[in-house]
């Protein structure tokens, strides 16, 4: 049987909601003034977060599996809307910034299983957005060692 998730959104006041997810964690979402009050993320700004978390764990857990030496990293995204509504994201750009003496084949590897197999978040976002992969490899406080699209 397939696995259920849910979300429960509370509105608070104005347009500030407490949102509840399937395993407990609370989070605050709100508009920006004079409709609301700024007090938490716009529901928009949220898949973009989903989807640095769902493929950054990906990429990340590939990494340790791997054995590489991972000392730091990070995933930007960027995502640009159409400018009419429903206003969904067209083109979104993912960075990955791995810190350490990695091999550039295996994040490429990651990023690839990532994108291909393992993120739903990415795989739902893909069906109306282009999506852009790319990643940096520092070493220590150095400059990007490596850099590349996929």
């Amino acid at each position: 049987m397939a696995e259920r998730h849910h979300t429960r959104a509370r509105w608070r006041e104005r347009m500030t909601f407490d949102a509840y997810t399937t395993t407990g964690h609370h989070i605050v979402m709100d508009a920006a003034p004079p409709n609301g009050d700024d007090r938490g993320p716009r529901p928009i700004e949220l898949l973009l977060t989903a989807l640095s978390g769902c493929t950054g764990m990906d990429v990340l857990a590939i990494l340790q599996k791997k054995r590489e030496p991972v000392e730091a990293f990070e995933v930007h995204v960027e995502g640009v809307r159409a400018e009419t509504h429903p206003k969904v994201f067209v083109e979104i750009d993912v960075l990955y910034r791995v810190t350490g003496n990695v091999k550039p084949e295996s994040v490429e590897r990651a990023i690839e299983l990532s994108r291909d197999k393992y993120c739903g978040v990415g795989a739902m976002l893909h069906e109306v957005a282009r999506i852009n992969y790319r990643y940096e490899i520092l070493a220590g406080s150095a400059e990007p060692a490596a850099s590349s699209a996929s």
